[in-house]
């Protein structure tokens, strides 16, 4: 078993320790970007309200109710749609990481991540997309919006990997690579160039930022 993975029952078992369960949700879709490259599949991500990429969902109480009920009442206030969450759709539970190297370790501290991945029908996404954008009381509060995850590569080494440099909350990046082999929606040798590529990208945007510091500290000198 993966460092920190935990079985569902274990995870239930932790005394004094706070859960959290989030869903990937996708679909297969024969369309193409530019009318010449397969998107052949639709992720579901979201891009946080402290800037951070993650995957739909929220705290839980399993003492006052289950795991899927209130995955699904998370999902109805950030996506505006009561999606029914199963125990079938159950992949993973973990610790989540600690947010610090100071971060207490004691069980009443810890934060165990459920993660679960729903297959839709391409439309139900459509539709997830809009509702989101329209209706759900989250929107533009502790959601700023749903994205979708580029799986595909393009020449200079755009898509998957320019989306895996990002910055992700807690486990959400290794829940997102896990996933996409595990249901075969990226060939591993194709999703390894990728984060290879992403490496270099996250190392050309560190440069970026010492720029963009270097530029502020002569405006601060300036005033």
């Amino acid at each position: 078993m993966a460092s920190g993975q935990l079985l569902r029952a274990e995870a239930l078992a932790c005394s004094g320790c706070r859960h959290a369960c989030h869903v990937m949700l996708y679909s297969d879709t024969k369309t193409q970007l530019f009318g010449r490259i397969p998107i052949r599949h639709i992720v579901l991500m979201q891009m946080r309200f402290d800037g951070l990429l993650g995957f739909p969902g929220g705290l839980v109480d399993p003492l006052e109710e289950t795991l899927e009920a209130g995955l699904s009442r998370e999902l109805s206030e950030e996506l505006g749609l009561a999606l029914p969450i199963v125990v079938e759709d159950h992949v993973e539970s973990r610790y989540a990481p600690a947010s610090s190297p100071s971060s207490p370790s004691s069980s009443s501290s810890r934060l165990i991540t459920h993660f679960y991945v729903k297959m839709m029908e391409e439309e139900q996404i459509r539709e997830v997309e809009r509702v989101a954008a329209s209706t759900a009381t989250d929107h533009g509060q502790e959601v700023l919006g749903m994205v979708r995850v580029p799986l595909y590569t393009m020449k200079g080494g755009g898509g998957l990997a320019s989306f895996l440099s990002h910055s992700f909350i807690g486990n959400a990046r290794s829940q997102l690579v896990d996933s996409l082999l595990r249901f075969n929606l990226v060939a591993s040798g194709d999703l390894h160039k990728a984060l290879t590529h992403s490496l270099k990208i996250h190392a050309h945007a560190v440069d970026d930022l010492r720029a963009a510091l270097a530029l502020t500290e002569v405006q601060k000198k300036q005033l």
